[in-house]
C-alpha cells in the first residue's frame, strides 16, 4: 500500500504546489486586482490538500527506505528538511501574509517584496521535488539515469 501512496501523495503535493505557484505567477502579471485578491485568498485553502499530501509522501519514504541512508534515498533524505523548513517557516506564514494584505487590498512594497520571496521559495521546492521524484522513479527503476559518455 506504501508503494501506492508514496507516488500518489507526492504527485499531489508537487502539483498542488505547482498550481499555487501558476496562479500566482498568472494572476500578477495578467490579471486584475480582483483576481489577485481570489488567487491570494484561495492559496491557503489549498494547505488542507497539501499538507496531508506532504505528510503522507514524508512519511511513507521513510517507511519505503527501510533505514537505508545511501545512494539516491540518501540525496532524497538531504532534501526533505530543505523542502520542510522552506513550506513552514517560508511558503506558509508568506501565503497566510500575502492572503491577509491582498483581502485587505493593501498591495504596497511589503507584499510585492513578500510575493517575490514567495515565488523563488516556491520554485525551490517544486525543483527539490521534482528532483526527489526523479530519484523514486530512478529507484523504482521507472526512469533508467543517463548513461554516462564514453571515456576515450
Amino acid at each position: 500500500m506504501k508503494k501506492l501512496i508514496h507516488p500518489i501523495a507526492g504527485a499531489i503535493a508537487l502539483l498542488t504546489i505547482a498550481a499555487f505557484w501558476l496562479s500566482t505567477a498568472l494572476s500578477e502579471l495578467i490579471g486584475s486586482k480582483e483576481v489577485v485578491i481570489a488567487v491570494k485568498t484561495a492559496i491557503p485553502w489549498g494547505f488542507f490538500l497539501l499538507i496531508p499530501a506532504l505528510a503522507a509522501t514524508g512519511g511513507t519514504g521513510f517507511s519505503l527506505a527501510k533505514g537505508r541512508k545511501a545512494g539516491l534515498i540518501a540525496a532524497k533524505l538531504k532534501r526533505m528538511p530543505l523542502i520542510a523548513a522552506n513550506g513552514l517557516l517560508v511558503l506558509i506564514p508568506a501565503a497566510l501574509f500575502l492572503a491577509s494584505k491582498a483581502e485587505a487590498g493593501e498591495f504596497d512594497a511589503a507584499f510585492y517584496g513578500v510575493q517575490a520571496l514567495e515565488l523563488i521559495a516556491g520554485a525551490t521546492n517544486l525543483v527539490l521535488l521534482s528532483l526527489n521524484m526523479r530519484d523514486g522513479y530512478r529507484l523504482t527503476r521507472r526512469l533508467k539515469a543517463r548513461a554516462k559518455a564514453p571515456q576515450p
